[in-house]
């Protein structure tokens, strides 16, 4: 009996180390998914600073001695006499035509407190 006993003890302690090792695994794993979900969905953004695609307006920075004294970088000054693309130009025009409003004009929107919104 001690022999038999003793192949179940080892089956047994096979088994829980077995056992212990999925579970680590699948652990680890679940943390690493965790982890490459968050940087996919963006969770993480402020943490990784990626470099910024902005210029540096240093006429403009607050600490600057007097904001404006200064001329800014080349991408600041665009040339104001360059001549306009014509497939540009009709995004440049002015807007006309009515703003928009909050309100409506009067027998626009049909009455809200009829039988048939409940």
């Amino acid at each position: 009996m001690t022999k038999k006993a003793s192949k179940t003890q080892a089956t047994k302690a096979k088994e829980v180390r077995h056992t212990r090792a999925i579970v680590a695994a699948t652990a680890v794993g679940a943390v690493i998914a965790g982890v490459g979900a968050a940087i996919g969905m963006g969770w993480l953004n402020r943490l990784l600073p990626v470099g910024n695609a902005e210029h540096a307006v240093p006429d403009l920075a607050a600490d600057a001695p007097t904001p404006g004294t200064t001329r800014a970088p080349e991408a600041f000054r665009p040339d104001p006499t360059a001549p306009v693309p014509a497939a540009e130009r009709d995004g440049l025009r002015p807007a006309t035509g009515p703003a928009p409003t909050l309100a409506a004009t009067r027998g626009e929107i049909a009455n809200q407190t009829g039988a048939a919104n409940g």
